[in-house]
């Protein structure tokens, strides 16, 4: 079947086509075919070869899911939505599962509907076929995975405010999913097309950010050799994430502060303001009014930058996203190490809804990767899963009885030597486990260290 042709075939019974949408569609060169019922459905997908069917579940989701397999079987590379008036979250998981592109449930939207539409005339399901790895970037960050309420109305907020270019700031939990929510909104953004740069403001000291964000000329500091622009500039025209904005030193942020208020830089050494046209995405896993109370963030920063706050609910409180994120990640990493498909038992299912997952999903992808690395059989039971969850969180409380009683200074070096180690040596992800702040991480390294060298012994009191 020639996808190239641009009919769609719309069979969604009482959902209508806004008007707005249809007059897109057409501007764009679509055709719109409206047919009441899914009778003599193959003959009239025969006829038209659209490139997008849009169906509807109606009271029988045996009968559509059978229904869609079918007509994926036949013609792969249509794409396909289907629609119900109830939210079912078995439904959305086998609709996807069967090669549908979406599922739409309820009230939907005028802007959820093109969004769905728009992606699926772009990235069609193809059932079987190896996509090209950019294909598959490029469909993922346009399109996240979310059956739960909250997350889907979290997600047309987004779309709404993607193509402003307000200053977003984005706040959850340590692996909740804030630099993909970023990447979402660029994507389903005018500046789509533009560069996307993210800037991590806990891994640099104050010296080095500043030159970062906003570049430096030759000659500005000690070994400036030659001129660099920073990340607004080369972000012009695009997005720029600031991640964990709230580790950034104050001196930075009054510098921050001017750029997003004039939409100009001074490059370090320079001599005079360059403009940019950069949107701003900040994400922060603390909370910023307390930081602002204690003298660590500042006031009139906070009000520029949260000018559309979105907060990302934890994976505890949206566990019946675990199943599509799991089907999802579990084809991923089996594509990835080139293993057999993987799956989920039903016990398995009940135990990742049970978790309380401090590391969201960073944790819970982590686990199912090590599941098709680590689990020989093509399904993955409970006792697999628990057999291969992080020990250190099994005998937490055993651990600690290791350590006896030693100075409270002792442990608390102890702590963050191992959060240290379990990461890799990674502050972020270190500092979020222990519950405290990259800069805070930083000093205490630099007190051992101190101690190391014979100018205080943290052992001894």
């Amino acid at each position: 079947m020639d996808i190239a042709g641009n009919n769609i075939l719309w069979t969604a019974g009482d959902f209508r086509i806004p008007q707005g949408i249809w007059k897109k569609l057409e501007g764009t060169g679509f055709k719109v075919h409206i047919a009441e019922d899914d009778s003599d459905l193959t003959e009239k997908i025969k006829n038209l070869s659209p490139r997008l069917w849009v169906g509807r579940i109606n009271g029988n989701s045996e009968t559509a899911m059978a229904l869609l397999r079918e007509i994926k079987r036949l013609f792969p590379l249509m794409s396909v939505i289907i629609m119900s008036k109830t939210a079912n979250t078995d439904d959305a998981i086998a609709a996807i599962r069967n090669g549908a592109y979406d599922y739409l449930s309820g009230d939907v939207s005028g802007d959820r509907l093109w969004s769905a539409m728009e992606g699926a005339l772009k990235y069609p399901v193809m059932p079987g076929v190896p996509q090209s790895r950019k294909m598959k970037e490029d469909a993922g960050e346009r399109h996240m995975i979310a059956v739960n309420s909250s997350m889907t109305r979290i997600m047309d907020l987004a779309r709404k405010i993607a193509r402003g270019r307000s200053t977003v700031l984005i706040n959850g939990e340590t692996g909740v999913g804030k630099e993909v929510m970023a990447r979402f909104m660029h994507e389903n953004s005018d500046r789509k097309d533009a560069p996307f740069i993210a800037v991590n403001c806990a891994a640099l000291p104050e010296s080095l950010l500043e030159s970062e964000l906003f570049g430096h000329e030759k000659g500005a500091f000690t070994g400036a050799i030659s001129r660099k622009k920073g990340k607004f500039e080369l972000a012009d025209g695009g997005t720029l994430l600031l991640d964990e904005i709230s580790e950034m030193d104050v001196s930075i942020q009054a510098k921050l502060l001017r750029v997003l208020q004039e939409r100009e830089i001074d490059r370090v050494g320079g001599q005079g303001a360059i403009p940019v046209d950069t949107r701003v995405i900040a994400t922060t896993n603390r909370d910023l009014e307390a930081e602002i109370k204690n003298g660590n963030f500042r006031l009139d920063l906070y009000y520029r930058l949260n000018v559309v706050p979105i907060k990302l609910p934890p994976l505890r409180e949206r566990t019946d996203d675990i199943p599509p994120l799991a089907e999802f990640f579990l084809k991923k990493h089996c594509d990835l190490n080139n293993t057999a498909l993987k799956r989920l038992a039903p016990d398995a299912e009940a135990f990742l809804k049970g978790r309380i997952w401090p590391g969201n999903v960073r944790e819970f992808e982590n686990l199912l990767e090590r599941a098709t690395l680590l689990v020989e059989q093509d399904v993955i039971t409970a006792a697999d899963l628990e057999s291969i969850s992080n020990p250190e969180e099994q005998g937490r409380a055993e651990a600690l009885n290791d350590y006896n009683l030693i100075p409270l200074r002792e442990m608390e070096r102890m702590m963050i030597m191992k959060a240290l180690d379990n990461h890799k040596g990674n502050r972020t992800h270190a500092a979020g486990v222990l519950g405290i702040s990259v800069r805070t991480l930083r000093n205490k390294l630099h007190e051992y260290e101190a101690g190391i060298f014979g100018e205080e012994d943290p052992s001894e009191d």
